[in-house]
């Protein structure tokens, strides 16, 4: 579990670039060596970017079907383990929603990808697989569905850091999409790095979510990791009309409808830039969308191209991959957790392969936070910490980016709620956009600390929420005051970006919407210290 010892000139060149990267941005910026920082908390003094979103209309032209027949949309690139492969996705034929509905045949329309290093020269070829998928309702008057046929084809044997041009589709219909472009990520080594990755959650399609997405792009990422909750179909009846009230739209039926079109329409808004920057998504709880038999988190296994069965996890709900120097964990906290599941054993084996001198940074992805402080969801995932924390500690995690709560908050180094300067950065960033309600009420303020009997796990069942045993909140569930490992917490919409610059610095910034393009609300260099801190 030891890695090997970093060589002093490396650290001593690392250091060297560090101190010339602070010098470049201004040496206002802090590092966490600065830490651990007394708790900040930014003012409520801007309501408009709080309260219910407006979602966008299926009337608005981002969102509707602007290709004929076969022809694909809702054309995507997501990563595969390593640099030499990418996946290209996307959805042929129209979907159907009624009473009656019937299954396209995926064999209808091949799943093709010509790809090549100029636009007019596409000479490479690579085919894929296809499916379609139901949303099923077993009670009167709910509305099923089936979607396009859906294609997922893996481009291998790619150049590290190379633009490619690639075309989708079935070239003998003839259907194929326009050429788009990507570029692949740098090979794994410690001093390659994307030079921006932007992180971003709950980002639904509103209003928000295009201010979002806009100041997104502005900062020219390179790589997005969405940290769950995605198109929130799931709060629309099947009638297309939305619902905040489920006990009283459900009142005969354990099962929450799902209309299941906004996710064409966020796969439509999204294309133009997921289409040609990668992106990587976990799992979150509006993915879950129950229906007939059981079955749950179907669109988000259908629609999303996985680097599964590249890093031997076999399932959509965790998994890793590396990009640079930076080997990303994303893992699912709506699947079994425990010691003795599946998903913890594949994690061991993930983490036992990792070295740290070819990719130093180990991040990890999962979506609701273990570390936040506002009362909403407050200790929900508790349960997965109790099982997870000490492994995630015992590798050396670096930072934990997580969303579920719908706002802003960055830890100090934490582990088992204590200071530690060897414990993980957490990072939440559940704003990008989502129709619900902004986090604004702490669980330290007055009068807010929810009732335990509230805060088990609602779907993976447990309660391992209980109070305090030790420190300053000791015999309490709630703290009195921001606690400690809380450096900055704030209610905005906004998305991050990471900026690794070596082996022991990366820049990360917070982006709120309110702000103007390329403005941070908040920045630090966070530094690892693998000599103080080996793993």
């Amino acid at each position: 579990m030891r890695s090997r010892a970093t060589h002093p000139l490396s650290s001593m060149a690392a250091a060297v670039a560090a101190v010339m990267s602070l010098l470049v941005l201004g040496a206002a910026v802090p590092t966490t060596l600065d830490g651990p920082f007394t708790p900040a908390t930014a003012p409520l003094n801007d309501r408009v970017f709080r309260g219910h979103a407006v979602d966008l209309p299926d009337s608005d032209p981002r969102v509707q079907r602007s290709v004929r027949g076969w022809e694909p949309e809702q054309v995507s690139v997501s990563l595969s383990a390593a640099a030499d492969s990418v996946w290209i996705s996307w959805i042929t034929g129209e979907f159907q929603i009624g009473e009656n509905v019937e299954l396209l045949d995926p064999k209808t329309v091949a799943s093709i990808v010509r790809y090549g290093y100029s636009e007019n020269s596409l000479t490479r070829k690579a085919t894929g697989h296809s499916l379609v998928y139901n949303q099923l309702y077993p009670f009167e008057g709910l509305q099923n569905y089936t979607s396009g046929i859906i294609h997922h084809v893996r481009l291998k044997g790619l150049k590290p850091e190379t633009q490619y041009y690639y075309q989708c589709g079935d070239p003998s219909l003839p259907a194929m999409s326009d050429v788009h472009a990507f570029r692949t990520m740098p090979a794994s080594g410690p001093r390659s790095y994307p030079k921006r990755i932007a992180v971003v959650g709950d980002l639904g399609l509103t209003y928000n979510t295009t201010s979002t997405v806009d100041h997104m792009i502005s900062n020219q990422p390179d790589l997005i990791v969405l940290v769950g909750d995605v198109s929130y179909a799931n709060l629309y009846l099947t009638n297309g009309t939305g619902s905040d009230c489920y006990s009283c739209s459900f009142p005969h039926t354990p099962i929450h409808e799902t209309y299941q079109p906004r996710w064409d329409y966020w796969g439509r808004y999204m294309e133009p830039v997921i289409s040609r920057i990668p992106m990587m998504v976990i799992e979150g709880n509006h993915e879950i969308e129950q229906q007939i038999d059981n079955r749950t988190f179907v669109s988000y296994d259908a629609r999303f191209a996985f680097p599964s069965r590249e890093s031997r996890s076999f399932s959509s709900f965790y998994y890793s991959f590396n990009t640079g120097g930076i080997h990303f964990i994303m893992l699912g906290a709506y699947i079994s957790y425990n010691r003795s599941g599946q998903q913890y054993k594949w994690l061991e084996k993930d983490l036992a392969k990792v070295d740290r001198t070819v990719t130093p940074w180990l991040i990890a992805v999962w979506h609701p936070p273990w570390y936040s402080t506002y009362k909403a969801h407050y200790r929900e995932a508790e349960c997965m910490r109790v099982e997870m924390e000490d492994l995630l500690y015992s590798y050396g995690v670096d930072v934990v980016f997580n969303g579920h709560v719908h706002a802003y908050e960055r830890s100090n180094r934490v582990y088992n709620y204590k200071l530690d300067p060897c414990g993980p950065v957490y990072i939440t960033v559940g704003d990008g956009g989502n129709r619900e309600k902004m986090a604004i009420n702490h669980a330290d303020d007055p009068d807010n600390c929810p009732d335990p009997s509230t805060t088990p796990d609602e779907y993976m069942g447990g309660f391992c929420a209980f109070n305090f045993t030790s420190g300053p909140a000791a015999g309490k569930f709630c703290w009195d005051r921001q606690p400690e490992y809380s450096a900055y917490r704030e209610s905005s919409f906004g998305h991050g970006i990471v900026e690794v610059k070596n082996e022991t610095h990366a820049l990360w910034t917070w982006h709120r919407n309110q702000d103007l393009y390329g403005d941070a609300g908040d920045e630090i260099y966070i530094v690892r210290e693998p000599e103080k801190c080996p793993h």
